[in-house]
């Protein structure tokens, strides 16, 4: 599969290094610029492009950059993708470094939902809440006792079931978690962020969540 990933950190760079190694063609790319990626591609095998570039004839594309870049994209970042292109955002809001964004702290509209707005396009939340160095180190065959669950949201359902495919090949279980507008219950703040959990484990996280912010959450 044809896979995109803008953002080349913690989370991007090791799921191109697990994607890489199960097969896939991967283009990845960052804010700096390809030439700041050949240690990255000559690792894996990715192909490092220009932002703009990311996304040409990709079936899933990773947006995985934090949330005050959103905005910053070139326009038309998705042109060229497959029609039926899934997109993953793993961006979390953090308003210490994000700054102030009115419409998440204000009206209650969740991250993703914010970042599919910029985009022009629905997203699939997903890897938002997993620490990048499990990518690499805590992928289980399907069935084992240990395996790992990720929540995931989207309005698609036809990109989440690809994006849920994708994940169970990349050695973790997911669990549902619903739409956009229900992917708070897996923000920064709620019971089932950060949880190295099987698939029951994150379910009960998920139910145990409140749609109110931490206390701190505004800094």
């Amino acid at each position: 599969m044809k896979i995109g990933i803008i953002g080349a950190g913690n989370i991007g760079g090791n799921l191109t290094r697990r994607l890489t190694a199960l097969g896939h063609d991967v283009s990845v790319a960052n804010s700096r610029g390809p030439e700041t990626l050949t240690e990255l591609a000559k690792e894996t095998g990715a192909t490092p492009v220009r932002v703009e570039e990311a996304a040409r004839g990709a079936e899933i594309v990773v947006v995985t950059i934090p949330l005050k870049a959103i905005p910053d994209l070139p326009a038309g970042v998705l042109d060229g993708a497959a029609p039926d292109v899934a997109v993953i955002d793993t961006g979390n809001y953090y308003p210490q470094r994000d700054g102030r964004i009115a419409p998440i702290l204000d009206e209650g509209l969740t991250e993703s939902a914010w970042t599919a707005g910029h985009l022009g396009h629905t997203v699939i939340k997903a890897f938002n809440g997993t620490y990048a160095q499990d990518i690499l180190d805590r992928p289980r065959p399907a069935g084992a006792p240990d395996r790992q669950a990720l929540p995931v949201a989207g309005d698609d359902e036809t990109a989440k079931a690809k994006v849920r495919a994708l994940i169970d090949e990349l050695g973790f279980d997911t669990v549902d978690t619903g739409t956009l507008a229900d992917s708070w219950r897996q923000q920064p703040g709620t019971p089932v962020y950060g949880l190295r959990g099987g698939a029951d484990e994150v379910r009960k996280a998920l139910s145990e969540a409140s749609p109110e912010r931490p206390a701190d959450f505004r800094g």
